[in-house]
């Protein structure tokens, strides 16, 4: 059954950390729906090689239009979490026990949601001590599955593991 994904992203995500699951999604079925401040704006990649066209706008969507939601890496996680609304959609998400797979810095939401206290998850090294500072048991694996709700992942080299358990949530 094709579920609908929202995905918080801005500009500066990690490129194949977006794309990449982004088209596996899309290939088994499902909607992926990108949100930002501005719906139509086009953010780009810190790469440079993937531009990405706002579906909606933050204000104008509900977490319970979704089944799931999708946090890519890069800069976009800590440029959204200084705006309450997108640190809001995300917490209802982790509340209401719907799939989040976050990827790379895709977790820093997560922490400003405070929603990872007693959780098993991963994440870019450098924020591990923020993660467990929010409460999170960090493990270096390239994939942490957690309540059978939560899947993350470390870094770019991760995407294969991280895209197949989402994928499996989804199903």
């Amino acid at each position: 059954m094709s579920k609908k994904i929202a995905c918080l992203v801005t500009n500066m995500f990690e490129d194949s950390e977006y794309s990449e699951p982004a088209k596996a999604f899309q290939e088994a079925g499902h909607q992926v729906v990108t949100i930002e401040k501005e719906k139509g704006k086009t953010v780009t990649g810190k790469q440079n090689e993937v531009s990405v066209v706002i579906d909606e706008n933050i204000d104008k969507v509900n977490p319970e239009q979704f089944d799931a939601l999708f946090l890519p890496g890069g800069f976009s996680p800590d440029q959204l979490r200084a705006d309450e609304r997108f640190v809001s959609f995300a917490k209802t998400f982790m509340n209401a026990k719907k799939p989040v797979f976050a990827i790379c810095h895709g977790p820093q939401l997560l922490i400003t949601a405070k929603t990872l206290d007693g959780r098993d998850a991963t994440g870019y090294t450098s924020i591990k001590v923020d993660m467990e500072n929010a409460g999170a048991k960090f493990r270096d694996e390239e994939v942490v599955v957690c309540q059978n709700q939560l899947v993350t992942s470390r870094q770019p080299d991760d995407i294969p593991a991280f895209t197949r358990e989402a994928l499996k949530l989804l199903s």
